[in-house]
């Protein structure tokens, strides 16, 4: 009997440290089912501002491309959907705000950017018959920003789209397809297009750079994972297409690969939003197509840190050439 309490009070002893975490990192959600999580706690951390301390836009005023007026080499998230004007959302503003609500072509959306990760992701919002509507919880996991939608107060990965804690869990959001490019790019494309407009009510720094420098920096920012195979950079910047990866540094110097059913198109002129305190000032780092190999349509892609493609598809498949 003696031995059975000692051994019961040696187990919850360690399990002490499980529950404070979980604790800590459930304070201030009680509208949450904590009950219901597809990941280990261990690996959300607080990425410092707390629950809505990055505002999200809960909606989107735009402007005609021909009226906006910073550099064409600052990047922007860009949505091309049938019967609809094409709209481009500045970094210089999601830098900022991480996410914004709107609505393209009769289909409500959450344009997406993790600056920790470098990944840019737009999805559908419509999910078992309601809109959702996303915040930023002002926690991470593997330094990706996790989202929480405000109908449920579930936790969503950024960069997969898919509900990890709370009634949503195991739930997964479409992917909608757009793509990184400069200013110059898309007003050349399309110069009846429109841009997201500068949000207002807002004090930020609109085109400066928060985290400057930090595509140079040695290790990611609160990222406690494996670094990728191979001697690959963990902030150099890769483009994921499924389950493959294949490094920026080989599209620069190729221009164009045509592999593994796909066209990957590299050009020059767009700024990394990631550099030098001011973007329009940072370096070149050029954007990224991605083509159906056969049929010439966009594909699904993000273009993202190595470390993020490894965190999430640790199985990954990394396209390096010969």
């Amino acid at each position: 009997m003696f031995r059975k309490i000692v051994i019961t009070l040696m187990l919850s002893v360690i399990a002490l440290p499980a529950l404070a975490q979980t604790a800590s990192q459930t304070r201030g959600w009680p509208n949450t089912d904590f009950t219901k999580f597809s990941v280990d706690f261990d690996e959300i951390i607080s990425g410092g501002p707390g629950k809505d301390g990055i505002p999200s836009l809960a909606s989107v005023e735009v402007v005609p491309v021909s009226e906006v007026t910073f550099s064409e080499r600052e990047p922007v998230v860009t949505v091309e959907i049938d019967g609809a004007i094409p709209r481009a959302y500045p970094i210089r503003y999601l830098t900022w705000h991480e996410i914004a609500n709107d609505e393209l072509g009769g289909i409500p959306i959450a344009v997406t950017f993790c600056p920790l990760c470098n990944s840019a992701v737009v999805f559908d919002r419509r999910l078992d018959g309601q809109v959702l509507d996303f915040g930023v919880s002002g926690n991470l996991r593997h330094s990706d920003m996790i989202m929480f939608d405000r109908q449920t107060d579930s936790w969503w990965q950024q960069i997969t789209g898919e509900g990890i804690v709370g009634e949503m869990t195991g739930k997964q959001l479409i992917q909608i397809v757009s793509w990184m490019e400069s200013l110059g790019e898309f007003r050349e494309r399309n110069p009846d297009g429109e841009v997201m407009a500068q949000p207002r009510n807002f004090n930020r720094m609109y085109g400066a750079n928060p985290y400057a420098g930090y595509d140079t920096s040695r290790s990611p920012f609160l990222y406690r994972g494996e670094n990728p195979p191979f001697g690959i950079e963990p902030l150099s910047r890769v483009i994921r297409v499924g389950n493959r990866a294949w490094p920026l540094e080989r599209l620069q110097k190729n221009y164009e690969i045509t592999e593994a059913g796909v066209r990957i198109v590299w050009k020059a002129g767009m700024a990394t939003a990631l550099g030098n305190r001011v973007i329009a000032d940072a370096k070149d780092i050029g954007s990224i197509r991605v083509y159906d190999a056969e049929t010439g349509e966009d594909v699904l892609h993000e273009v993202s840190f190595a470390f993020a493609f490894h965190a999430f598809a640790p199985d990954g498949e990394w396209m390096l050439g010969d």
